[in-house]
């Protein structure tokens, strides 16, 4: 028993460890996800739920924190300008992963939560979703481990093919925006690429969550179902927080701190999420719903980046 409660302590302690370095300015997003995954298959995480909960706070905290370093006229002309994209990528979205989860026999719930989740806004659209589709908790289960295996994914290849292809910052972070699930991997990705890419990718994410509201709305109509649907209330925190910026720019290096800090409060939450990728999420996945996963995201992600790359918004 002593060794097993001494080997418990020291996995805290190193857990404990690893967050103090991530809140250091020289540890990137995909340092932080890296290390997260690794501590997660090598070590175990000692708090998964509480973890897992710690890093939404701390991600809806650090994106109200992000507004401070943008005006709303840049935040109203971004969200303006991507409308169009958002509005034709979730429709094409969903329309593919219906097919997918036909042509692959994936069960239906299942299915139809990654492709939402997909489409929208990866862990918490599906999570809104599930609810009307009445989803047993293993289906949910199962499409959140899904798009959760692939955010880590795109948060470390995204930049690598914006590298490579030479993308610009107003390229690469509308491109993050509209083809990465969840709004940490956007950002995540889009803070390495960039201070630009950055500020476009996290107001085009949060304009492609607000459609959870009417998607999820619709489905509710078509089900016949009483489910409540909530505003994202870290949403409307980023909009405030801009429009403070704009209204009172004689505290612009008070904002600009705030916006510093959000960001490298990004690095303990995407640790925290790594941290979540256990041998038992990835058993969980099963090969269906992962092929399904992976061949709508490759799919969307390809023709989102040639239709951006094609109409030359950069």
């Amino acid at each position: 028993m002593g060794v097993i409660v001494n080997s418990m302590t020291v996995r805290k302690i190193m857990f404990i460890a690893c967050l103090l370095i991530c809140a250091l300015p020289q540890i990137g997003t995909a340092s932080g996800l890296i290390m997260g995954i690794l501590f997660s298959l090598i070590f175990r995480n000692p708090w998964p739920r509480n973890s897992a909960q710690l890093s939404k706070i701390i991600l809806q905290i650090s994106v109200v924190g992000l507004g401070f370093g943008l005006g709303v006229g840049e935040v109203l002309q971004t969200g303006k300008d991507s409308v169009i994209y958002t509005i034709a990528g979730i429709t094409f979205t969903l329309a593919v992963g219906f097919f997918l989860g036909k042509m692959l026999n994936t069960n239906r719930n299942t299915s139809a939560l990654i492709s939402f989740g997909t489409a929208i806004c990866g862990g918490s659209a599906i999570a809104a979703m599930a609810p009307v589709l009445k989803a047993e908790d293993d289906e949910t289960a199962v499409a959140l481990a899904t798009v959760f295996t692939l955010n880590s994914v795109a948060l470390l290849l995204f930049p690598v093919i914006g590298h490579v292809l030479h993308l610009s910052q107003i390229v690469f972070g509308t491109w993050a925006g509209l083809a990465i699930h969840d709004t940490s991997s956007v950002v995540g990705a889009a803070a390495s690429y960039g201070t630009q890419a950055l500020a476009i990718g996290t107001t085009v994410k949060l304009t492609r969550a607000i459609w959870i509201m009417p998607a999820v709305i619709g489905a509710a109509w078509l089900k016949k179902s009483d489910q409540r649907v909530k505003i994202p209330l870290f949403i409307i925190g980023f909009i405030l927080a801009a429009t403070i910026r704009t209204v009172l720019p004689q505290y612009g290096n008070c904002w600009g701190e705030m916006s510093a800090i959000a960001k490298q409060s990004l690095v303990l939450t995407l640790f925290l999420i790594g941290s979540g990728l256990s041998r038992e999420v990835l058993r969980k996945v099963g090969v269906r719903p992962l092929l399904q996963g992976v061949t709508l995201w490759l799919v969307v992600s390809s023709i989102t980046l040639a239709a951006l790359m094609f109409i030359g918004i950069a």
